[in-house]
């Protein structure tokens, strides 16, 4: 057994890149070996895993957790990007174990491919209600607006809360996406109101369904946390994926790649987070020949094994594949079909090449700086 070596680059570091560049530091994690160590934000080592087999270990074995409790003590919460803890906060990303396989099945009904299915006439409606809202001007940043907007649209509508706080959540959603901390807090609050409204709103939406399935001690405030971690995690990755998608899109043309075979091919290419989120060893572990010390931040690297041809991990693997996979892939095919049926002739206005990616580092994602498009032509 052999320890992970240390590597001296920063996968966590801020970024501004091209569209096709590839990720920073990636080919030296990889190359170093199938689990490595960096130095991690918040202080310490933090373990990488880099080869597609051992990802989907880790993924599934229990000796690995995602309560923050199991954090390195020394770590600072806002600098790790942590929710609160399992006793403090449960929710579908700090539980394990029977706790979350529990509450999964109180999630799982109301997201299955059948019942998100029943949706995609209304998802396409949205889709096009929104580009069609922008086409009247000569040129237009959809990555300024409708990306924001649109899947935050439907997912307040699905959850039944009135669309007239659409406005409102998309700011909070823009704020989320900044790296002060009062704003991040202000943003936070706008959108646990979201789910508030949902259960007030007297229409029968996924919010309703949700309190009525989840286990009867789950409190008021536990409810509204639920909702709003189906809003935060729903809408900041769909968002992140839909401008890479329309970018390539519009640089394929109307008789390029399919609908179907583009979006899982800009999933794989553009991952919506570029690493799980932080899970931690509960005993000494062994994997691929490596030992993780007991206590060891462990996180995979999505972005690193999709580039490479491993399995597809943007939505993860094992006890905590995304709930709302079926949702945010619907939503991406809905929005690429639309532009293409409706708005034929539209395309970029500059080239493919010169658009940028940036992110704000940590354990987040990136996103396009700007996607300029003519609507019609």
């Amino acid at each position: 057994m052999t320890e992970a070596p240390h590597v001296d680059v920063d996968p966590f570091a801020a970024t501004s890149r091209g569209i096709d560049e590839p990720a920073p530091d990636r080919a030296a994690l990889r190359a170093a070996g199938p689990i490595v160590q960096v130095d991690a934000p918040a202080g310490g080592r933090a373990w990488i895993v880099t080869d597609d087999a051992v990802a989907r270990q880790v993924l599934a074995d229990p000796r690995l957790v995602k309560d923050p409790a199991q954090a390195p003590p020394t770590w600072d919460r806002r600098t790790a990007g942590l929710e609160r803890t399992a006793a403090e906060q449960p929710s579908l990303t700090t539980l394990d174990g029977p706790a979350h396989a529990r509450l999964r099945r109180a999630h799982a009904p109301l997201l299955t491919g059948k019942r998100i299915r029943e949706q995609s006439d209304r998802i396409h409606e949205i889709a096009r209600d929104l580009l069609t809202a922008s086409a009247g001007a000569a040129e237009v940043d959809l990555a300024a607006d409708f990306t924001t907007r649109y899947p935050i649209t439907v997912l307040l509508d699905l959850l039944g809360v009135p669309l007239d706080r659409v406005d409102r959540a998309t700011e909070a959603c823009r704020l989320m996406l900044g790296t002060d901390p009062a704003d991040q807090g202000a943003a936070i609050s706008a959108l646990m109101d979201l789910g508030a409204a949902g259960l007030d709103s007297g229409q029968r939406g996924l919010a309703v369904e949700l309190r009525e399935r989840v286990p009867p001690e789950t409190t008021a405030d536990e409810v509204n946390y639920h909702l709003f971690a189906l809003i935060f995690a729903g809408q900041l990755t769909t968002d992140a994926s839909l401008g890479f998608l329309l970018a390539r899109a519009l640089a394929d043309g109307p008789g390029g790649t399919p609908d179907d075979e583009l979006v899982r091919a800009t999933l794989r290419r553009y991952p919506p987070a570029p690493f799980t989120l932080w899970r931690y060893t509960t005993t000494e572990v062994e994997f691929a020949g490596v030992r993780l010390p007991a206590g060891a931040p462990v996180l995979v690297d999505i972005q690193g094994i999709n580039a490479h041809g491993g399995a597809d991990l943007s939505f993860g693997a094992g006890p905590h594949f995304c709930i709302g996979a079926q949702l945010a892939q619907l939503e991406l095919r809905a929005a690429v079909a639309v532009l293409r049926a409706d708005f034929p002739d539209a395309r970029l206005t500059v080239p493919f090449g010169e658009l940028r990616q940036s992110g704000v580092g940590g354990i987040q994602g990136t996103r396009l700086t700007a996607l300029p498009v003519a609507l019609r032509g």
